[in-house]
């Protein structure tokens, strides 16, 4: 499809100037940022009692709100403009860099993270083994699973075991930092070191874990990160981050004007020049999540992460006390649920939960507190 029209086509290289679409929505989008703790950063959010699910679905700020509201607006109006987009997902594209610590060049954007997985999934070598967790979120299997024609053989383990289970023969190890359905933390000094020792590549999921704890993703050959969840962007922005080693190897199959050197210079064939950093694994964005997501990202960079995932943690244990469970130190609590009663008595009392894979499921980030504690127990009978 072609890139919506743009006035003027803007040099290579270069972003037409646009008095559309202000940068963040009044937070600047360079410069130093002022520093915000949690209890600060929960009054950026409208609402949020009750509402246990930023595992499922994340709450927007009040500045991503308005960012979409004025972007939809200058859209009824006529006044998009393509190249001034491309200008936000830039910005938004730097900032998750200095959030996950990768340098700019690394990081690839995209809508979806299973698109993202089948990037490198289709670029395992015919016959190769590719190690996976038993029970982990289907976009971090199924786009392996789809490469058994070629004879890559994909091995299934429990997370403790992963570590474990790396063998010389083993080409990709790919998990998720954070378990969708059970909120458990992988081990990641013992994953990586037993990968590097190997020689094999690893591909880490940070989507249920950027936002509420610190990552590094320098740390990993890859990472992919949709940030709808835990990083409050709109569902459409996500991303790809790449070590020099692994691009080495990837085949940007997916390859359209987007990931061309120059984006404008690359709307059409027969030549193709694609990006030489990981901006040639870039899929053509959706421009209204990116507008959305710039204040989303900014907010998160401008937290102290640690002090995030204390919150969250605290408010997780202290769930885990009333239901008389050992504390998980996760921000995501789940226990079995298999009849669905327990989700159902949370949803009676007005609390937003979630279940999956026979699991009642609650999170705690950023808007919760102590009183949804309360209340989550209270709906349990506790």
């Amino acid at each position: 499809m072609d890139p919506a029209p743009s006035p003027t086509v803007p040099p290579p290289g270069t972003a037409m100037p646009s008095a559309t679409i202000p940068p963040s929505a009044g937070i600047a989008a360079s410069g130093p940022r002022a520093r915000l703790g949690v209890r600060e950063a929960r009054g950026r959010f409208s609402g949020g009692r009750g509402y246990l699910a930023a595992c499922t679905l994340g709450l927007p700020t009040r500045e991503t709100l308005a960012a979409m509201r004025a972007d939809a607006e200058e859209w009824s109006l006529g006044r998009a403009d393509a190249a001034r987009y491309g200008a936000v997902v830039e910005r938004v594209r730097s900032g998750y860099a200095g959030l996950v610590s990768v340098p700019v060049g690394a990081v690839a954007i995209g809508s979806q993270a299973s698109v993202m997985a089948g990037l490198v999934a289709a670029s395992v070598p015919d016959g190769a083994e590719v190690l996976c967790v038993d029970g982990d979120f289907s976009s971090m299997v199924f786009p392996f699973l789809s490469q058994r024609h070629r004879g890559v053989t994909v091995r299934h383990v429990p997370l403790g075991e992963l570590a474990g289970s790396i063998t010389a023969n083993t080409w990709l190890v790919a998990w998720s930092l954070v378990q969708s359905a059970t909120g458990a933390i992988a081990d990641t000094e013992a994953i990586v070191a037993a990968a590097h020792r190997s020689g094999t590549f690893t591909l880490c999921d940070t989507t249920q874990a950027a936002g509420w704890m610190p990552v590094d993703a320098s740390r990993f050959d890859a990472t992919i990160c949709h940030s709808y969840k835990w990083l409050c962007a709109p569902r459409g922005a996500a991303f790809l981050t790449v070590s020099a080693r692994l691009a080495e190897e990837l085949n940007p199959a997916q390859a359209g004007w987007y990931a061309g050197e120059s984006p404008w210079a690359s709307c059409y064939g027969p030549e193709m020049n694609l990006a030489t950093d990981a901006r040639r694994f870039d899929v053509s964005p959706a421009w209204p999540a990116w507008v959305g997501a710039e204040p989303a990202i900014e907010l998160f960079r401008s937290l102290d992460l640690a002090e995030v995932r204390a919150h969250a943690v605290g408010l997780g244990d202290a769930l885990c006390d009333g239901l008389g469970i050992d504390r998980l130190g996760q921000a995501i609590v789940s226990w079995p649920d298999a009849d669905g009663q327990g989700l159902g008595r949370l949803t009676a009392a007005g609390l937003v939960a979630s279940g999956r894979a026979g699991r009642a499921r609650v999170a705690f980030h950023l808007w919760n507190d102590e009183d949804d504690v309360a209340d989550a127990l209270t709906a349990l009978g506790r």
